[in-house]
């Protein structure tokens, strides 16, 4: 796995910015979830070891992720280079996710705003994992502005991280992994050990891209209006108030930089859970914490976009394939 030419990552961020992931094209992670759902049911059922049966499945779901990622490539780069060099910008661009997050979430705040509770939640429930049916307004942005910190981490950040370490098959091993670990990673009885292994490989490939993305939210915190101060304190006061060891991190930035209370109150599969707060309530989390939200997932990207070219500058310089 080699990094990719620093215009790789500017072109497939910039695929992402403009197009997103339009709901017409197929985008990978649809395969790899439907590939989950079917050893999904087939391992589970078939395998008394449900941790080895767990294992199994990342080993299978990651490798054949990858090892399809690396051999498009290089069939289109050995037989087409143009070809070639832009499936790399395209598979690149579908591991990144800051157009369709800022899309799925504005879908909630415009219900919100139009005072369409029902229509709210439904479209939240789509973005989380929590159970949706029943939260009132304060609830749903809470929920919307911490998805997007969350994934402002882990939809984003991280993606560029492995993207700039180990090109687009690093990128899509991550992705595969991410995808496992929302359908599998859970902690009820029919996760908990066969989603053992998915879990704690992503929380192993998210442990440097979370704290770089809290690293990334302090410093964009004054470009978007907000404290960088207060985001520094809270992350370093509350970034383990947080079930996950690496969700805090994000998730602690961006409530200090916004002056919000995240965390709380909530239910999964109809069990209600109650996470430690993370920040302060200086501001009431509204419409505009969740712009604020936005604008700082934004210029962090960017600021994680231009370290990930600078780095791949240092390491290969820069080079079009096919000229």
């Amino acid at each position: 796995m080699t990094p990719p030419d620093p215009l790789v990552i500017f072109l497939a961020l910039l695929l992402d910015l403009t197009l997103g992931d339009p709901r017409w094209l197929p985008h990978p992670v649809v395969g790899i979830g439907r590939l989950i759902s079917l050893l999904d049911r087939g391992l589970y059922r078939t395998w008394l070891n449900e941790r080895f049966a767990g294992v199994l499945l990342l080993l299978v779901v990651v490798g054949c992720s990858a090892g399809t990622t690396w051999i498009l490539l290089e069939m289109l780069g050995t037989l087409l280079p143009l070809l070639g060099w832009v499936a790399v910008i395209v598979v690149s661009s579908t591991c990144l996710a800051s157009r369709s997050l800022h899309t799925e979430s504005a879908r909630v705040a415009s219900a919100l705003l139009e005072g369409d509770l029902p229509t709210a939640r439904r479209y939240l429930s789509y973005i989380v994992g929590r159970d949706t049916d029943q939260l009132e307004e304060p609830e749903i942005w809470r929920a919307v502005v911490e998805t997007v910190a969350e994934n402002t981490s882990d939809g984003i950040i991280a993606p560029l991280f492995w993207l700039t370490l180990g090109g687009p098959v690093a990128a899509m091993a991550y992705k595969a992994v991410s995808t496992l670990d929302s359908m599998v990673g859970y902690k009820n009885r029919r996760y908990l050990r066969f989603g053992w292994a998915s879990a704690r490989m992503d929380d192993l490939l998210n442990f440097v891209p979370a704290r770089i993305s809290a690293l990334l939210l302090i410093l964009a915190a004054p470009l978007a209006g907000c404290t960088a101060a207060g985001a520094a304190r809270i992350t370093l006061r509350d970034r383990w108030n947080h079930p996950s060891p690496n969700s805090g991190h994000p998730e602690a930035a961006a409530a200090g930089a916004l002056g919000v209370r995240l965390g709380g109150a909530a239910s999964y599969s109809g069990v209600s859970s109650f996470k430690e707060y993370i920040g302060d309530q200086l501001r009431p989390l509204d419409e505009r914490a969740y712009r604020g939200m936005i604008k700082l997932m934004y210029l962090s990207t960017l600021l994680m976009a231009g370290l990930c070219m600078a780095a791949t500058f240092c390491l290969r310089g820069s080079r079009v394939p096919f000229l």
